[in-house]
């Protein structure tokens, strides 16, 4: 079983990460791919969000009819702050055995230093880096240390670097679809449409609930 960890936090989720991790599926030939809603990101604390169970409820609606994708409350279900070598551990324990990968956007990865035991993280699971708008992806010698950089070398034969953990980290370039939640979120506070940005069925929870309210006139 092959399968890729998809985390954000999806405040709300869109087709711009829909189309990503349909085309991460089918490139690589995966047998399925979860997202994980964050209960809380830890490069995002302090900022007022949706709860988490209601952007669960999103990323639900908006996977609907797709056996490919599933939807998992690992982070949304512990009330603290997601940080992703545990939802790793927490998965693996779960579906012992499975090929696990982890997919990231070129920002994320860029930044990878920063993650909460991220060498730890890169033992764990394979790395399948994704194309960000306006963010160039940095190779292992750029964005990792030299003692961590030297544990990965080039496999042409699968186009992709491999390491001395036994995982592996893959360059997929994607459609490119600049679609921004933060810019969402702005056009409903401010009563514009996000007809097209989103899938009906999250549309229609958005405005039922009345999330991200409306800008007085």
């Amino acid at each position: 079983m092959r399968v890729a960890i998809y985390g954000g936090t999806y405040d709300p989720i869109h087709y711009g990460h829909l189309r990503v991790a349909e085309e991460v599926r089918e490139t690589l030939g995966l047998d399925r791919v979860v997202f994980v809603p964050a209960f809380a990101n830890p490069f995002k604390e302090g900022e007022a969000g949706s709860p988490a169970e209601v952007r669960y409820e999103l990323v639900k609606a908006a996977i609907e009819g797709n056996p490919g994708f599933e939807v998992s409350d690992l982070e949304v279900s512990r009330p603290e702050t997601s940080y992703t070598i545990n939802t790793v551990r927490a998965f693996r324990e779960l579906h012992p055995g499975v090929d696990l990968s982890l997919v990231v956007g070129t920002d994320s990865f860029n930044d990878i230093r920063m993650w909460c035991d991220y060498e730890d993280l890169l033992a764990e699971a394979s790395l399948i880096v994704v194309t960000r708008p306006g963010f160039a992806p940095k190779k292992p010698a750029e964005a990792l240390p030299v003692e961590v950089a030297r544990k990965f070398w080039y496999d042409a034969g699968s186009g992709c670097y491999k390491n001395s953990f036994g995982t592996s980290l893959t360059y997929l370039s994607t459609t490119i679809m600049d679609i921004s939640s933060t810019d969402i979120r702005e056009r409903v506070a401010a009563g514009r449409s996000i007809r097209y940005l989103v899938p009906p069925e999250v549309e229609g929870i958005i405005a039922g609930r009345g999330l991200y309210g409306r800008k007085a006139p």
